[in-house]
């Protein structure tokens, strides 16, 4: 009987020593994927958010854009600012390979003046303005219940919308550089020597 309980033994020594590799094995893959990927350490508290995005509505994370100066945006389709849109695309397809986006997010918390769907939003965008930079789901930005990522927004600014196309500029480190009224047009002067200032600046 001494050999069998000798055997039995080991037997079972082998087995945890087979389990604890694994599960090092296991921590090791975890461990590679977060280096891969960088977002757990490069990502910046300020973009560190899921959203949805306005075509699909799937979420996707807002530190895609980590490193890269921001315009951010509330929207409506209905409002006496919404031709900047068209400014908005402008501004977009003319810096985004410098490391700019526009990032829009549609809200009906000002005067009743975007009550579509998202879908009906996307097809507007699109089809009348042309509009390529991304846009998120519709969303409050302001009120008791602002999204998270718009109430960080405020709480770093102590700054919140007042009405459509309110902006808030991110530079390339994550940190909010300027706000701009509604009547602040995106091809203003001011506002494309800041977005410049911002672009020269490293993240």
């Amino acid at each position: 009987m001494e050999p069998f309980l000798s055997t039995n033994f080991n037997f079972r020594a082998l087995l945890r020593g087979v389990g604890v590799a694994i599960l090092l094995l296991s921590q090791t893959i975890v461990l590679d994927a977060h280096a891969q990927t960088g977002e757990s350490k490069s990502c910046p508290s300020t973009l560190n958010y899921s959203m949805l995005r306005l075509q699909d509505e799937k979420p996707v994370s807002l530190c895609q854009y980590s490193g890269q100066v921001l315009l951010v945006v509330n929207t409506a389709s209905y409002c006496g600012y919404t031709n900047q849109y068209a400014e908005l695309e402008k501004l977009h397809q003319r810096l985004s390979g410098q490391g700019f986006q526009v990032l829009g997010f549609p809200s009906n918390d000002f005067g009743g003046q975007e009550p579509k769907t998202n879908k009906d939003i996307a097809h507007f965008c699109a089809n009348t303005y042309g509009v390529k930079f991304p846009m998120f789901a519709k969303t409050k930005v302001t009120g008791t219940q602002p999204n998270p990522f718009y109430r960080n927004l405020i709480q770093l600014t102590g700054v919140e919308p007042t009405w459509n196309f309110y902006k808030y500029l991110i530079g390339r480190d994550g940190k909010v550089v300027k706000t701009y009224r509604s009547q602040v047009s995106p091809s203003s002067s001011e506002l494309s020597q800041d977005i410049q200032k911002a672009l020269a600046q490293k993240g």
